[in-house]
């Protein structure tokens, strides 16, 4: 579940303005093709999969395409553009996150059909749910509605958001997460060409609601990990936040980046 951080492709089959199907996207991509992917190439979701030595890329579940063995080894149900706050992916038109629940909801049936019921629960219960969710409500959203909420309320929304998600996933059946924190949501291009002013500088007030984010969604996950009403659970808080952000402040530190350039760097 999440946003464009994860989505390998769902958004070429709804009606978006978050479209990634087409060059320049891609490029760097197995036979240089653009698969709907926000990037070059793949991305985190692909790499996990890799790195746990289930297979090399993680199909989107919206894809028609898909065949027994995907479901039985995973899919992605990220929509770039979509976030905790029901308006963010109305702006660009992503899949909301009840909508991704209810994708999965539809998946799990559909596994039971597949594979059984004691299969499907073991897949659903021993899997790993990776999940990217904020960094659109963070650095766009909020700035939309800002005169109705300050940073502190919409932070800890966003965070209640999150925690009544993972409660649901939960029921589902599922057992072990990562959920990432956000991006270094103010320096990324559109943030800087929308709120950088004329030099296109990072926007200071999206990374410090991004940081105050963070911080209460890492809490927040420690408490749920410590619920005695969520048993057998285990979900993990990934910062990668501040990784990307020593990336941006000292490039010298990090060999090869030193001469990329921030917009580079974060596409």
């Amino acid at each position: 579940m999440g946003d464009s951080i994860l989505d390998t492709g769902n958004n070429n089959y709804i009606v978006t303005m978050s479209k990634f199907n087409f060059p320049p996207y891609g490029k760097n991509f197995p036979g240089k093709i653009p698969t709907g992917r926000p990037s070059d190439g793949r991305l985190i979701s692909d790499f996990v999969v890799e790195i746990l030595g289930i297979k090399y890329l993680l199909p989107s579940y919206l894809d028609p395409n898909l065949g027994v063995e995907d479901l039985v080894t995973g899919v992605c149900f990220a929509s770039a553009g979509s976030g905790y706050d029901r308006e963010t992916p109305k702006i660009l038109g992503a899949l909301p996150v009840p909508y991704q629940l209810k994708l999965f909801k539809q998946y799990v049936k559909k596994l039971r059909t597949l594979v059984g019921e004691q299969r499907s629960d073991d897949i659903i219960k021993n899997s790993l749910y990776v999940i990217s969710l904020g960094n659109n409500d963070v650095g766009l959203t909020y700035f939309l509605r800002k005169k109705k909420s300050d940073m502190a309320s919409y932070s800890s929304f966003l965070v209640s958001q999150a925690s009544a998600t993972l409660r649901q996933l939960y029921g589902l059946g599922v057992r072990n997460i990562v959920h990432l924190s956000t991006i270094v949501t103010g320096c990324v291009p559109a943030s800087r060409t929308l709120f950088g002013g004329v030099r296109r500088q990072c926007n200071d007030e999206s990374n410090e609601l991004a940081m105050m984010y963070n911080k209460k969604l890492s809490n927040e996950i420690e408490r749920l990990n410590n619920d005695v009403r969520l048993p057998n659970s285990s979900i993990v808080f990934v910062d990668v936040y501040y990784p990307l952000f020593n990336m941006i402040r000292y490039p010298e530190n990090y060999g090869e980046l030193t001469n990329v350039s921030l917009t580079c760097m974060i596409c």
